[in-house]
């Protein structure tokens, strides 16, 4: 059995090292190694190049270093029949959750109001609202906006949630489909987005949604979004837009159409902008390989890979 690592931004071959050492018997190999394609059984991977795929053809799984997987979806080289396997442990969603939790406070608490006071020296004391004045939006809820909404609720937040499908989750008002986003927006202060990207889903954070949040929330100082899935699911101009005029009050982005975020993009300069370089939930290269040692390890002795795409989903 060989490993292929493919991995842009990350050291290969330190990864590589860590899989050598928890797969005895196994052969590792990354981009830069001599290796024989048809004996690739597993390929690791992240951000993969246009002809990642080409000539292994023995290829029992996909192992997605990311839990987002559109990118490898698109790729046009993969093998339509070999199954996506992604990353997602309690590291990955703790880190996600963190995240989260900073910039759905760091709003709640006014914090752009206070910055633009510092930046104006300006000494106005006005006494933010308690978080149960606020209410959260999640869109998506899937492992990692479930975390966010168990870590939220501890601090008292009024928590929505809306998603694909019905779901009943304790402490969250959940909302569904198409039918339902309207009415999930109209009650949110601070939106954030954790949905997987899909057809369904690419640009659904434009100015129309945003037009659609509440109104005057967190002491007029909102509605706010948070974005810490994909940068396909924002129209940044849109978002430019919005925060101009006051249809948005501030944003958090940690994903971005193109990235890196182009120097001329307008939202380095804005002020209600919080701009983070896609790291809210990077993975751990510790937990990462135990993760998928035991993930390949399990599937060679006849266990199913676990938390599989489902191609028609798309997610």
């Amino acid at each position: 059995m060989t490993l292929l690592l493919h991995l842009a931004d990350f050291n290969e071959r330190r990864w590589a090292d860590g899989f050598a050492a928890a797969l005895p018997g196994r052969k590792v190999v990354t981009r830069a190694d001599s290796y024989d394609p048809d004996e690739v059984e597993y390929i690791f991977i992240w951000k993969p190049k246009p002809d990642a795929f080409e000539g292994l053809h023995r290829l029992k799984a996909i192992l997605s270093l990311g839990a987002g997987v559109d990118a490898l979806l698109r790729n046009p080289s993969r093998p339509k029949d070999v199954p996506i396997a992604r990353f997602m442990d309690e590291d990955l969603t703790q880190r996600m959750s963190d995240y989260v939790v900073s910039q759905v406070t760091m709003h709640q608490r006014l914090m752009t109001r206070f910055r633009r006071d510092q930046a104006s020296k300006q000494w106005r004391q006005l006494y933010p609202a308690p978080a149960w004045d606020a209410t959260v939006g999640i869109m998506g809820l899937g492992q990692l906006g479930l975390d966010a909404a168990r870590h939220l609720k501890v601090f008292g937040y009024k928590l929505r949630g809306w998603s694909r499908t019905a779901k009943a989750v304790e402490g969250v008002d959940v909302f569904t489909g198409p039918e339902q986003l309207d009415a999930f927006l109209a009650g949110t202060d601070i939106l954030v987005n954790l949905l997987p990207l899909t057809a369904e889903t690419q640009g659904i954070l434009n100015y129309d949604t945003f037009s659609k949040l509440k109104r005057g929330g967190i002491d007029n100082e909102g509605p706010v979004v948070i974005n810490a899935a994909r940068g396909g699911h924002q129209k940044e101009a849109d978002i430019v837009r919005a925060l101009n005029d006051g249809t948005l009050k501030a944003a958090s982005l940690d994903v971005f159409e193109v990235e890196p975020l182009p120097q001329d993009s307008p939202l380095w300069a804005m002020d209600n902008v919080y701009i983070t370089p896609h790291i809210a939930a990077a993975s751990s290269e510790r937990t990462g390989v135990a993760y998928f040692s035991k993930v390949i390890k399990d599937h060679e002795a006849g266990l199913p890979l676990p938390n599989v795409i489902d191609f028609a989903r798309g997610y």
